[in-house]
């Protein structure tokens, strides 16, 4: 694999940063991971000495208002290792803003994006940069396989397929993120100012030709997940309200679709009444199920439409992704540009 720049001959002929090693930033989130930060940064240190010697990098973690002892874990390894950084959350800002904020601070030529957990396994971070050394500027790894529970698979398999025939945007299927940025589409990132950012759509969206990469997700090595029913439920409404228009639209299908049905019904009833006048005895049953259909069906679409109008609200109000309480290893003279400031690209640096 390559490992220096290839940046334009200045007039002299000279390759300006000829000598200098590509840097590659790798970013953390956690979250309550305390049995977890020291192994991944010793992982991730090892994997760099070991396999990538020809790259500079940096380990970057974010963490995302941690209430066991995560914190100081992560002191005393920035500490030991200044290419160790962390950023400290003033509170839990969840799990979208807080990841695609840590993104947004990377300083490298490409980022990679992998959870604390060793379920985005950073043995593959050797293939996911030759891929990018071979022109890919985004590199995704796509769950094939998981070693998680096999209804929660099955189920985020349902969702996924749902979510892909209702969008318009190509929705990819068992990504989580993980994944390999160029510095160009992390710029796009930054250029977006998205208050309530979900990348995986993004992703899917903006991002360039995908090269995808199979593989199997393990289990957690340590510690508890904490995914439940809410914070995967705010997931799927966070993508549902901002990549389709499936549920207004199912509103006003299923609306129109019920309307004629009780109009039909109501011809039916008054015929057979005109009919067997004596006879037929319908009571109050017909009624009060009517009522109690049509009611439900107005308090689900009211539910969804509440869903997007929050979304919206998010949007209107553009609260910043997280708010810092304190910064590790950073040089402010040599930080990365605030959120939504374009980086200057290299080769602009290098024929000025």
């Amino acid at each position: 694999m390559k490992g220096k720049r290839e940046d334009k001959a200045d007039a002299s002929g000279a390759y300006a940063g000829e000598t200098d090693m590509k840097k590659i930033s790798v970013v953390v989130p956690c979250y309550n991971e305390q049995e977890n930060v020291v192994p991944m940064s010793q992982t991730l240190v090892k994997l760099f000495k070991e396999e990538l010697p020809q790259y500079d990098y940096e380990i970057l973690f974010i963490d995302n208002d941690s209430q066991d002892g995560t914190r100081p874990l992560l002191r005393k390894i920035c500490a030991e290792n200044h290419k160790i950084r962390a950023i400290f959350n003033a509170k839990n800002f969840g799990q979208f803003n807080s990841p695609y904020y840590g993104v947004l601070q990377s300083t490298g030529d490409c980022t990679i994006l992998l959870v604390c957990d060793f379920q985005d396994p950073p043995a593959l971070i050797p293939q996911m940069v030759e891929e990018w050394e071979k022109g890919n500027k985004i590199i995704v790894m796509q769950k094939t396989q998981s070693e998680e529970s096999k209804i929660l698979y099955f189920l985020r398999s349902c969702y996924y397929k749902t979510i892909k025939k209702m969008s318009q945007v190509q929705q990819i299927e068992h990504f989580t993120g993980f994944a390999l940025y160029d510095r160009s589409f992390v710029n796009i990132m930054r250029d977006l100012n998205d208050p309530t950012p979900f990348l995986r759509g993004i992703v899917a969206e903006l991002g360039y030709k995908i090269k995808f990469l199979p593989y199997t997700q393990p289990k957690r090595r340590a510690g508890k997940t904490h995914n439940n029913f809410s914070t995967l439920y705010d997931a799927a409404m966070l993508s549902f309200t901002t990549y389709t228009k499936g549920g207004l639209r199912l509103a006003t299908f299923i609306g129109f679709g019920s309307s004629l049905i009780c109009i039909i019904l109501a011809i039916v009833f008054l015929v057979l009444k005109l009919i067997y006048w004596n006879r037929f005895k319908a009571g109050m049953a017909p009624l009060l199920i009517g009522m109690f259909f049509i009611g439900s069906v107005i308090l689900l679409f009211l539910g969804i439409m509440g869903e997007y109008i929050l979304s919206m609200n998010q949007r209107i109000l553009r609260r910043p992704l997280v708010i810092e309480e304190e910064r590790i290893n950073f040089d402010e003279e040599k930080s990365r540009p605030a959120v939504g400031q374009k980086e200057p690209d290299l080769k602009e640096k290098t024929n000025e």
